[in-house]
């Protein structure tokens, strides 16, 4: 009897086969084009800030009252210490801190309308901007 049933219905399993391969796809486009519509970053939003230092750049992103922050070396390499941090007046910094070869980050806080400090650093170099955005 079940190798009668097997053979009565293969086309539903091709058919099941093909809508997950369908779904699968349309999924992977959707996932394609939400990366794109972000900026290189991995931050969404327009840019509002750029915190320059000597062996780094700390890029802060605002967007519907998310502020977010990418820390991204100036000369990619060998892995090294490198963080960025942002914290909203009143709550605690969130970090990304660890050993990259690019960049750390990105980290996202819900400001509000509140001020953000942000910091980022790449090995012994760092950068804090003090109270902004507010």
């Amino acid at each position: 009897m079940d190798s009668g049933a097997i053979r009565r219905h293969p086309r539903r399993r091709l058919a099941l086969a093909a809508a997950v391969l369908a779904a699968a796809g349309v999924l992977g486009l959707t996932a394609t084009g939400t990366a794109r519509a972000e900026s290189a970053s991995g931050c969404a939003g327009r840019e509002v800030r750029t915190l320059p230092f000597a062996s780094g750049i700390t890029h802060v992103y605002k967007r519907n009252g998310y502020v977010c922050a990418v820390t991204v070396a100036r000369q990619p390499g060998p892995s090294r210490t490198m963080s960025v941090s942002v914290q909203a007046r009143g709550n605690r910094p969130v970090v990304d801190k660890g050993r990259y070869r690019h960049h750390a980050g990105p980290v996202t806080v819900h400001a509000g309308h509140r001020c953000v400090w942000i910091k980022g650093s790449v090995g012994k170099y760092s950068v804090s901007s003090g109270w902004i955005l507010c």
